[in-house]
């Protein structure tokens, strides 16, 4: 049996994830992690997750071994989290979105001494998106404008998304381009001609939208719309505790997950 550690588990996907890994026999909660001071602090799982009192009490530092620890924080929180893995020697899985690059460089070096895998969205069908858009681009070539729009409820914090950017990065890397190179973040006032070999990227907010993503290749005469729209947290709660049963037990390095899908 696989045991896990979830840190952001009062937020709304670390709930999921407690509640379906309690009803995982492949899988046991052993510990649960908030920031500092939160409410939520001394309350045991079973409550957060809505089911009976497990005996296991949310707590605000990793203090013992578990098999995997899933971050869903924030990114000051995932920085907390990815210190003490690697004083327990701990694997760490990062969904938190909204990484800074010297964040995410933390990440990567810790990788030479712990397993790390980093997922900006962690649903099945978000990273068979990535391989597909990847693909649409290499086979378009130069004639397609690609333009990328995602969709979010009124309080996600960062924008664009932290799938957007996975999608962006996926079709640059198929150009042979680098994204920041690019990206072009919306548009406003007198913007002219739209330039050749461009990827815009928009954000929407509002509402309860859950996580709606259009990859659009506009071309002259037709368009590609290749789009992904999530209608459940357990999509990515799901993914989630799938790349936990894949990450327990491997050699240090930084996964991805391509590598829990079978996609590389």
């Amino acid at each position: 049996m696989i045991q896990i550690g979830v840190s952001g588990a009062a937020g709304k996907m670390g709930r999921r994830i407690l509640a379906l890994a309690l009803a995982d026999e492949g899988l046991r909660v052993n510990a649960a992690l908030e920031a500092e001071g939160h409410e939520a602090i001394g309350q045991d799982v079973g409550h957060l997750a809505g089911t009976a009192d497990i005996g296991i009490r949310v707590a605000s530092q990793l203090t013992s071994k578990v098999d995997v620890l899933l971050d869903f924080s924030s990114p000051s929180g995932a920085m907390a989290r990815l210190s003490e893995c690697r004083k327990l020697a701990v694997p760490l899985i990062v969904g938190t979105t909204g990484l800074s690059e010297e964040q995410t460089q933390a990440v990567e070096s810790a990788s030479q001494v712990i397993p790390c895998l980093i997922a900006a969205n962690m649903s099945t069908g978000v990273n068979l998106l990535a391989r597909l858009v990847a693909d649409a681009a290499k086979s378009l070539g130069e004639g397609y404008d690609v333009e990328i729009t995602e969709a979010h409820h009124r309080m996600k914090k960062d924008a664009p998304s932290g799938t957007a950017l996975l999608l962006a990065r996926a079709i640059a890397k198929a150009k042979g381009i680098r994204l920041d190179d690019v990206a072009l973040y919306g548009r406003h006032g007198h913007t002219g001609e739209r330039p050749s070999g461009v990827i815009g990227i928009h954000a929407v907010r509002g509402g309860d939208i859950f996580g709606d993503h259009t990859v659009l290749f506009a071309g002259d005469g037709e368009r590609i719309e290749l789009v992904h729209r999530a209608h459940s947290r357990d999509t990515l709660a799901k993914g989630a505790l799938r790349a936990a049963k894949f990450l327990s037990g491997k050699p240090p390095g930084l996964y991805t997950m391509d590598d829990v899908l079978g996609l590389k």
